[in-house]
């Protein structure tokens, strides 16, 4: 112990006459002490998480290479995953159910989807475990909890990076032509990247106060991908439909469906302008800073209590 820390540990046991009728807490700010895991200011949380960028980064790496180590095919299973989901979808939406009808170049279409979605389902699903499923982690380190769902969610993106390289291979093959729309894909990731991260963060928070709620998720994402035509056009599902007007608003506006939407406008060229609800791009920025503000103040406020209890 140095000698200026015993000192002050001193004044602290032996009070001086002048610390008499002090509480602990003026005692402890008298002595220049502050309390240990106490919660840091919100400007100060955003530059100790810019500090630690690059651990950030390689975790998500790390955790990456890691996810598939024990599989014979390795790495191979980032992009052949979501393709056997698709050729399920194909089978049982597009051949069997026939929702391929009047949505021309559906394999495109529905690969897209299901990419896409699946990047906001893996985000949300490694949120949701990232606090309760590192808490050996979490108990021996002093770093910014938010690291954690930040990292798992720089994974899923570099993971559906992978995939989208594979999803150019079936647009070319499908006849897709580039066209200078695909650079609209960049800002939509960009947006549905800080969707994801803010809705995993908050995930982050509930999912460490109910570990529960991981057994829950994959029902709750079901749902979700239903909702979001991955596997339909919302646009020939409703067409002719007699629906309340609040319904078609929810479905148009559900986030997921925005992001997919506006990925399958950049990519494929059947794919038009007015199949995308109105004013989407404003319903994609509104979300991701909804979303992402929500999220990242919601997670900080239990900075101090992840890993305790």
């Amino acid at each position: 112990m140095s000698e200026t820390t015993h000192d002050s540990a001193v004044a602290m046991s032996a009070p001086s006459s002048s610390d008499e009728g002090l509480s602990p807490a003026q005692r402890a700010q008298k002595y220049g002490l502050s309390q240990s895991g106490a919660r840091p200011g919100l400007l100060e949380y955003i530059g100790q998480l810019w500090h630690r960028r690059h651990f950030i980064s390689a975790f998500a790496s790390a955790k990456l290479t890691a996810q598939y180590s024990q599989a014979k095919l390795g790495q191979v299973w980032q992009v052949a995953t979501p393709l056997l989901n698709a050729a399920v979808y194909y089978l049982i939406f597009g051949v069997l159910i026939g929702t391929s009808r009047g949505v021309p170049d559906f394999v495109p279409f529905l690969v897209t989807g299901v990419f896409i979605f699946t990047f906001t389902q893996s985000s949300v699903m490694a949120g949701t475990r990232a606090i309760s499923g590192s808490l050996g982690l979490v108990r021996a380190l002093h770093f910014p909890r938010a690291c954690l769902p930040i990292s798992f969610c720089l994974m899923q993106l570099q993971q559906l990076l992978f995939s989208m390289g594979v999803l150019v291979i079936i647009l070319l093959g499908f006849g897709q032509v580039p066209t200078w729309s695909w650079l609209l894909a960049l800002p939509t990731l960009a947006l549905q990247f800080v969707f994801n991260t803010g809705l995993a963060m908050a995930m982050a928070r509930l999912g460490a106060k109910t570990p529960d709620l991981a057994q829950l998720m994959p029902f709750i994402m079901r749902t979700w991908m239903y909702a979001s035509g991955v596997m339909f056009s919302i646009n020939v599902i409703l067409k002719g439909k007699d629906v309340p007007k609040f319904v078609e608003v929810l479905l148009n506006g559900n986030p997921a469906a925005v992001y997919i939407d506006l990925m399958r406008f950049a990519l494929i060229d059947s794919f038009r302008a007015s199949q995308l609800p109105p004013h989407v791009w404003a319903f994609a920025g509104g979300w991701a800073l909804l979303m992402g503000v929500v999220g990242f103040v919601y997670f900080w406020k239990a900075e101090e209590r992840y890993g305790r209890g």
